[in-house]
């Protein structure tokens, strides 16, 4: 099925499969989202920037907090995809450490400003939003933790506390540089922190599996 742009904006009068539609307004609701917050962005605003009507835009999200959650959701999968990619890449550990610090300033660099919704969303007290948001900690920490029980003789649970700590010091150094403007040029920053996290890894995690 395709649909009619309704209003004026870009493809005005272009019809576009549904799901071409509703990546359209996807991005709209992301530029809108993240600029205003979840509070202060209209149904309205977002129609007019994705060139469609409310009622089209009520086609394929019920509501604003339905629209929010579909882009959370998209988010948080592609964070946990990235450092489920980080970890799976090579089998060199300390580069391992590097990619999954590297998967954070990444994702916080992005043009998109998806981190916005994941880190700082102005709706953490809905429940689903909650939800989303810790699954994007407990799925990267399962990621990383799943690789130090294999290859580190720890238990699940020091892998674990080790693998949160790789997540927390990685998403708070990438916002913290984000904020400052990328002060420092973004690949001398991860080797920054990945090497400070491989030094305090690296005892109990050995560079190859098996060392």
């Amino acid at each position: 099925m395709s649909e009619t742009v309704q209003s004026n904006g870009v493809g005005r009068g272009a019809r576009l499969p549904r799901t071409a539609r509703r990546a359209q307004l996807l991005a709209a609701a992301q530029d809108v989202f993240a600029a205003n917050g979840y509070h202060a962005a209209g149904m309205d605003e977002i129609a007019e920037r994705a060139g469609v009507s409310k009622p089209v835009l009520y086609q394929h999200f019920p509501g604003k907090l339905e629209l929010y959650m579909a882009l959370l959701d998209k988010h948080v999968d592609e964070l946990v995809r990235r450092v489920t990619e980080a970890m799976d890449a090579t089998s060199d550990n300390k580069a391992r450490v590097r990619n999954a610090v590297g998967a954070y300033f990444d994702f916080v660099d992005g043009e998109s400003q998806a981190f916005r919704l994941v880190f700082e969303s102005d709706l953490r007290g809905e429940p689903l939003v909650q939800d989303a948001i810790e699954r994007a900690t407990s799925a990267s920490v399962d990621a990383i933790a799943a690789t130090i029980t294999a290859d580190a003789s720890l238990d699940e649970s020091r892998a674990r506390l080790l693998a949160v700590g790789l997540v927390g010091a990685s998403q708070v150094a990438a916002r913290s540089w984000l904020a400052d403007n990328r002060a420092v040029p973004k690949e001398e920053a991860i080797n920054l922190i990945s090497n400070l996290a491989w030094r305090g890894i690296g005892g109990g995690f050995p560079l190859h599996p098996h060392d």
